[in-house]
Order: C-alpha cells, then structure tokens, then sequence
C-alpha cells in the first residue's frame, strides 16, 4: 500500500481514521457541497408547501433532514480545507446555497425569479471571483 493510501482505494487525510474516497480531492467537497445543500435547502424551506401542519412538527422534521446536511457538510469542510482555504471553502458554500435555492425556490416552491435576483446573484459571484483569483 502507498504512503498516503487507504484500504478499497481511500485516501488516508490527516490520521487513519479519517478516510477520504479516492475522488479529486478539489472535486469532491464540492459536490458534497451540493447535496448537502439541498438537504439544508429542504430542511430550512420544504416546510412552505405545507403550512397545515403544525409547527412543531415541522420543526422536529426539519431536524430530521438537517442531520444529514451535517453528515455531508462536516466532512466536505474537514477533506476541502486540504486543498482550499476556510473563505474559499466558505465562498463555495455561499454559492452553491444560493444556486441549489434558485433551482428549489423555481422548482419546487414555483416561486419565479426576476432580473433582480439574477442582478444580486451575479454581484455575489463577482465577490466569489476575487475570493478566488491569485492576486500575486
């Protein structure tokens, strides 16, 4: 087994008992990025199509489907912080939360967006830019 491998193919990152799967380690936090976000998405703004409910249950559902943002967040920050820094890690969460809810708010909420939003959604990725561009 090569230095720095795991067992099956997983990497090994800072101890043995943190295994990260054998993916580019720059493509994977992102992607988990994704998925946890439309967890967090769901959890925080699913609950808007069903105000009959009462509110306690939609609390302790959104608890519910927030658990596994966490599960997906929490390693995609610890395996992205070996390849990007925190504000670049937390510039991509930034990010990738506002494109999964316009596709949510759009999709799912049938909420239309205007040129507003398109406007404010390009500022904010003109800010993501100069996060990541090497000024050196």
């Amino acid at each position: 087994m090569e230095p720095g491998s795991g067992p099956a193919g997983y990497r090994v990152l800072c101890s043995k008992r943190i295994s990260m799967p054998a993916i580019s380690p720059s493509l994977l936090p992102i992607l988990m990025l994704f998925a946890s976000n439309v967890f967090m998405t769901f959890a925080w703004y699913g609950h808007l199509k069903f105000k009959d409910h009462s509110l306690p249950i939609v609390i302790l559902v959104s608890w519910g489907i927030a658990f596994f943002e966490y599960w997906l967040a929490v390693p995609a920050n610890r395996w992205g912080s070996e390849v990007y820094s925190a504000a670049q890690l937390k510039t991509m969460q930034e990010v990738i939360t506002l494109v999964v809810f316009a596709a949510f708010s759009v999709l799912y909420l049938k909420e239309p967006l205007g040129w507003n939003h398109a406007l404010g959604f390009a500022f904010i990725a003109a800010g993501a830019f100069f996060i990541f561009h090497r000024w050196s």
